[in-house]
């Protein structure tokens, strides 16, 4: 199990590809090279971030922690609000119109395209910012040279790097799932401790679900893996590892690890793909 406190991991410089500032706190990684790679971070947005309408070939959940996201025709998400984000489908464009916190997993999925490290992204953009610019989320190729002249930043990123043409998955969803957890009923899970989970959506296609549990002081639970859980409210010990808010923690496939709420705690529990750990 990896246990990471997102109020002690510093905020840097991410996502250059797209426009605006925008600072993340990457607390959890996946490992490089492989389909079920994955990332979660704090992500922390100004005024002026933008990025334009376009998709991936890997799977996203969002949980809005502070501000509001625009996403245009798609919606709004506010705080409180999580959303899943299916590859394949369009969203955007995206803007902020004040600064916000939201903490994002991007992960591989049935696509097979697996999730780019931060490191190979970089490697990437450097690349190619020797033939062309970025510019408000697009990258432009300048006159004479091969490809593209204006394509999306992280589409000719993902190609240098794989050194093939992306192809986007088909999905079955038209667009984002954008959901309100306070508008979900809960359901006991643990009668005895009055630990309850809310579904906020199972998306069997895709192998991947996510969840809220709500655990009152006192309440303990085994959780299982392959799972991401961060920590939205409370306090307690998982496994004998403090928690706290902004706490985020992975099990693998098979893991498990037992939590005790010291405090009346709420938590997101985010399923992963279990099929790509074979490769």
């Amino acid at each position: 199990m990896k246990v990471v406190h997102g109020d002690a991991v510093a905020a840097e410089p991410a996502v250059r590809h797209r426009g605006g500032n925008l600072r993340a706190r990457i607390l959890l990684e996946g490992t490089p090279g492989t389909p079920g790679n994955f990332q979660l971070s704090l992500g922390e947005t100004g005024e002026d971030f933008v990025s334009p309408r376009h998709r991936h070939n890997f799977e996203q959940y969002r949980a809005v922690l502070e501000g509001r996201y625009d996403f245009g025709r798609d919606g709004c998400m506010t705080a409180g609000m999580v959303g899943y984000f299916p590859a394949g489908v369009h969203y955007g464009p995206q803007s902020s119109a004040s600064a916000t916190v939201a903490a994002v997993l991007q992960f591989g999925g049935t696509s097979g395209g697996g999730y780019l490290s931060g490191p190979e992204v970089e490697a990437g953009m450097e690349a190619l910012k020797r033939v062309g610019e970025f510019r408000d989320g697009i990258f432009r190729r300048r006159e004479g040279v091969p490809g593209r002249r204006n394509q999306d930043a992280f589409e000719a990123i993902w190609e240098l790097v794989n050194e093939r043409r992306l192809v986007y998955p088909e999905s079955s969803y038209a667009s984002p799932i954008l959901v309100h957890p306070d508008n979900v009923a809960a359901t006991a899970i643990d009668e005895r401790s009055g630990a309850a989970e809310k579904n906020l959506g199972d998306f069997p296609s895709h192998r991947t679900s996510m969840r809220m549990l709500e655990l009152p002081e006192g309440a303990s639970l085994v959780l299982r893996g392959r799972a991401v859980f961060l920590a939205l409210s409370g306090a307690g010990a998982v496994d004998a590892n403090p928690y706290r808010a902004q706490t985020a923690f992975y099990l693998e496939g098979g893991e498990t690890a037992s939590i005790e709420a010291g405090a009346p705690s709420r938590l997101l529990r985010f399923e992963l793909p279990a099929f790509v750990e074979r490769g």
